[in-house]
């Protein structure tokens, strides 16, 4: 299936989405915040499918994350993800560069289905 990097900054949730997305098959590396995820594409050198990164995070949040890396990747597909109503609205002028936002609290059958949809787009 797809390679997925992962960015969120709390540990048990990154755990949780992490197993989700196995279930699918995909192979899920993850960062404990938006500078460790920029690393883990640097490294890669972007051999990401998808980019699933949390937007209020220490260091630097999603939404610097996103921008840096579409400057770098211009092909990574990005999902946004935030449990907080002014950070969603940050995201809103973002549309040409994120597949989407998943508001907090989404359930598992809610992450697979968004990852699936933006993998297919």
């Amino acid at each position: 299936m797809a390679r997925i990097l992962l960015v969120d900054d709390e540990e048990t949730v990154r755990g949780f989405l992490k197993r989700g997305l196995e279930i699918d098959g995909h192979a899920v590396v993850t960062a404990i915040d938006g500078s460790d995820g920029l690393d883990r594409l640097n490294e890669s050198d972007g051999a990401f499918d998808l980019m699933l990164t949390d937007i209020r995070m220490p260091l630097m949040d999603g939404i610097a994350l996103a921008l840096a890396a579409k400057r770098d990747f211009p092909d990574l597909t990005i999902l946004l993800m935030t449990g907080f109503a002014d950070q969603r609205e940050r995201a809103r002028g973002l549309d040409a560069i994120v597949t989407d936002v998943l508001t907090k609290p989404f359930s598992l059958a809610d992450l697979r289905a968004t990852v699936s949809r933006a993998l297919a787009a």
